[in-house]
């Protein structure tokens, strides 16, 4: 049977999904404090996170992917705060998404990514640490000081938008996978209102709609950073209820799941 397990650190708490006897379970730790938006149940009127989070079981949320960690072994669990050290020591895959501009953040504020938070995930990522950063499009999402930490690996989201639908014309958010990628086999993915990437070494560029790189790996010391410029895998678009039947979101998260658990065992 499932447990839910609420584990209070020193800096701030740390809300653990997962199975019990799960000490040798790979961490999956979700940011809470960089993506903070709240907003009220309509049922319970109490303040809850939502949007990209493990609990949210609305369009937007991440409840989908966070079964698909648990369904291989992961453990999964939110940070409601700034990552310390001692937090990082907890996790083996850590997540930002969507880092806030003040107009969506809880208060009106957005807690920018800090100087301090950048130095604790750079050192984490070389000594193993798997670090995934997922953007949105111009308008939707904090730049300035995602890149300050994403550019420590070589990685750049671009203030832009592509593959903008309109409408119900999914063609228009697709990305093809070709065969060879490294983490996806050859499909046909559904994107929409991605921002670019530029890469530099040690990133590599891995995935492209309209021409343009949207998706970056690189190895740095003996940890790995996966970049993608769009929230791809929430509910809405990994249900199987929305898109056509050739549109393979629900595999390629997967696949990626599975990708990125595998980067935590080479450590």
């Amino acid at each position: 049977m499932k447990q839910n397990i609420v584990k209070t650190l020193a800096l701030g708490t740390l809300f653990t999904f997962g199975f019990s006897n799960a000490q040798n379970k790979p961490k999956v730790v979700l940011d809470n404090f960089f993506n903070n938006e709240k907003k009220e149940n309509k049922e319970t009127k109490v303040l809850e996170s939502w949007h990209y989070t493990w609990n949210d079981t609305s369009n937007g949320g991440f409840s989908l992917l966070g079964e698909i960690f648990q369904k291989q072994g992961a453990e999964i669990s939110t940070l409601t705060t700034a990552p310390s050290k001692k937090d990082l020591k907890k996790a083996n895959i850590y997540i930002i998404v969507d880092a806030d501009i003040d107009k969506e953040a809880y208060g009106g504020k957005a807690n920018l990514i800090d100087p301090t938070s950048i130095k604790n995930l750079t050192d984490w990522v070389k000594k193993g640490g798997v670090l995934v950063l997922m953007s949105n499009d111009n308008g939707n999402s904090e730049f300035e000081y995602f890149n300050k930490l994403a550019g420590e690996f070589g990685i750049h989201f671009n203030d832009d938008s592509y593959n903008r639908v309109q409408k119900r014309e999914f063609e228009q958010g697709k990305v093809m996978v070709p065969a060879g990628n490294e983490v996806f086999s050859e499909q046909k993915l559904y994107m929409k209102e991605v921002s670019s990437i530029d890469v530099k070494a040690p990133a590599k560029a891995i995935l492209m709609a309209e021409g343009k790189n949207i998706g970056a790996i690189a190895k740095v010391g003996k940890g790995t950073v996966f970049a993608l410029g769009d929230p791809w895998c929430y509910n809405e678009y990994i249900d199987g209820k929305k898109l056509p039947a050739d549109f393979t979101n629900y595999q390629g998260t997967e696949e990626w799941v599975k990708w990125l658990l595998k980067q935590v065992s080479k450590k």
